[in-house]
């Protein structure tokens, strides 16, 4: 009997919950009830129909996060079609790859990013473009018109194996990789974190990263599925993020830690400003050794934790807890151990397993990883190879099996032959008291092959020279770990989508003409 459908989990919740808030837009301080949101993704899924899309057909969405968004999503995951949400920072070549990829044939847009979209229409092979919201700019159909026309259809439920998300990732090399994630992966990724991180009808769960990536899925089903009051925000903004915790005091959010360093860092933050939270969770990249410390410091009562996935697994394989970041010591270098029904192991470039100590390539098996990259049964393939998947982060596992992340696998630099891990080289520059952000990359070198490069953005007023923050760091790492070299911005750092530093582009201009083995 099948179980992992989303039809299991929304449709009670709605029945228990009816009179309830289910969402409110904290942009607009529109909120809908269960039995509203419901009716209105009944709506969607009729709509959808009316559009030729069916329950394996994709459509896109390019929007700020929106209850629109929260709409779309459950309607896929009622059997309304294949959710393709685009990442915000898409260039035009990258969108009508994308959507040319994926045979998507609908894209729903604000108004932000029609012209967008509409530049990209014809080559794509869009047929319709769907505007959320008013605006004067290009689109086919109405969004609230084609609601209004729409009669509610929620269908039968289909299979635990049915498709319902293709998220295009980031597109690190190369173009975008469409990773094609079915029911039974999302919703079993759901049970498994709700093992360790527990809210009901009584939390309020804040959206504030971005509604296409990765790291909001769980959000947007489990959330909804618990009876719990679903708060969002449009667009990450630090102020905006403190206004909305004083006027919803939400409870549970996630957060990427470049999000809470730049909340801290705001000018008008206190310790209100993310204070209403007993749950916060971070992830999708490293934190900084230091600003964890200043988080851990200043709320000593909420329960932090860090999640560790990617896309491909739906994407959480393993949590550190609470208990760990009040314990400190080495638990806070640690990414967490796996959710239960995941294992992890750490193998060299043979494939062979190493002990506990020995970093490697970081490698996993659960139920909850996607069906295939869309189109691409070679880099399916390789991923899965030896029955694992292969994450492309290097790491180890200590006795008690808990991970810890030392670099990207890409992002590695090979100086004078030794390894260096990138974020070990962040964290020592990082905890220089003029610094904001940092980026550490290799470089071309003919003496060491690689010379590790930090970029570094201090805090607005201060001061600090290449020579105390490379002194500074030897109190920390090893010399041939050191920076050789200290590259000051008065811009912040290039962000991707879900807020990680695009390392791809910082290191492109120094590498142009040369071959880099580690990428």
């Amino acid at each position: 009997m099948k179980e992992l459908i989303y039809h299991r989990m929304l449709l009670p919740a709605v029945a228990q919950n009816a009179d309830r808030p289910c969402a409110t837009n904290s942009g607009t301080g529109v909120t809908t009830t269960f039995a509203e949101h419901l009716d209105r993704v009944g709506r969607t899924i009729g709509a959808l129909q009316s559009l030729g899309v069916g329950r394996s057909d994709r459509f896109a969405i390019m929007t700020l996060n929106s209850l629109e968004y929260l709409e779309l999503y459950h309607a896929a995951f009622l059997g309304g079609g294949v959710v393709n949400p685009l990442n915000l920072r898409f260039a035009p070549k990258e969108l009508a790859y994308v959507l040319r990829d994926s045979g998507t044939k609908v894209c729903f847009v604000d108004a932000f990013f029609a012209k967008l979209i509409d530049s990209v229409k014809e080559e794509a092979g869009l047929e319709h473009v769907v505007l959320i919201g008013a605006g004067d700019v290009p689109h086919t159909v109405n969004h609230a018109d084609l609601l209004a026309a729409a009669k509610p259809v929620i269908p039968d439920e289909g299979e635990e194996t049915d498709p319902v998300v293709l998220m295009y990732t980031g597109g690190t090399t190369g173009l975008p990789k469409g990773v094609l994630l079915d029911q039974r992966a999302e919703l079993l990724n759901a049970y498994h974190v709700m093992m360790r991180l527990q809210f009901d009808r009584n939390s309020t769960n804040l959206i504030q990263t971005p509604m296409f990536h990765a790291a909001s899925m769980f959000a947007v089903l489990g959330g909804p599925a618990q009876g719990a009051h679903t708060v969002i925000l449009p667009l990450f903004d630090p102020a905006a993020v403190m206004k909305v915790v004083k006027a919803y005091q939400p409870t549970t959010t996630v957060m990427v830690p470049t999000m809470i360093g730049m909340t801290m860092a705001h000018p008008d933050f206190t310790p209100e400003g993310l204070g209403s939270f007993t749950d916060l969770v971070y992830g999708a990249s490293p934190m900084p050794q230091a600003l964890l410390e200043k988080l851990l410091a200043l709320y000593p009562d909420t329960d932090i934790w860090q999640g560790y996935g990617m896309t491909e697994s739906s994407s959480v394989l393993a949590f550190l807890g609470p208990d760990e970041h009040r314990a400190g010591g080495k638990y806070l270098r640690a990414a967490g151990r796996p959710l239960p029904g995941v294992v992890l192991s750490i193998q060299d470039e043979e494939g062979n397993m190493l002990p506990p100590g020995e970093p490697g390539e970081v490698c996993a098996r659960a139920g909850n990883f996607m069906i295939e990259y869309w189109n691409k049964p070679e880099a399916t393939a390789e991923v899965f190879r030896d029955g694992w998947y292969h994450t492309g982060d290097a790491g180890y596992l200590d006795a008690d099996g808990y991970l810890y992340l030392v670099d990207r696998v890409k992002d590695m630099i090979v100086t004078g032959g030794e390894n260096v891990y990138s974020t070990e080289v962040e964290n020592a520059v990082a905890l220089h008291p003029a610094v904001l952000q940092v980026a550490v990359i290799g470089i071309p070198s003919e003496q060491w092959g690689e010379a590790v490069l930090a970029i570094v953005v201090l805090k607005e007023g201060a001061t600090a020279t290449q020579e105390e923050i490379i002194a500074h760091c030897r109190e920390w790492i090893a010399g041939y770990k050191l920076p050789k070299s200290i590259e000051f911005r008065a811009e912040p750092l290039p962000l991707s989508g879900a807020m990680k530093v695009l390392k791809k582009d910082l290191r492109a201009p120094y590498w142009e003409g040369h071959e880099r083995k580690v990428n």
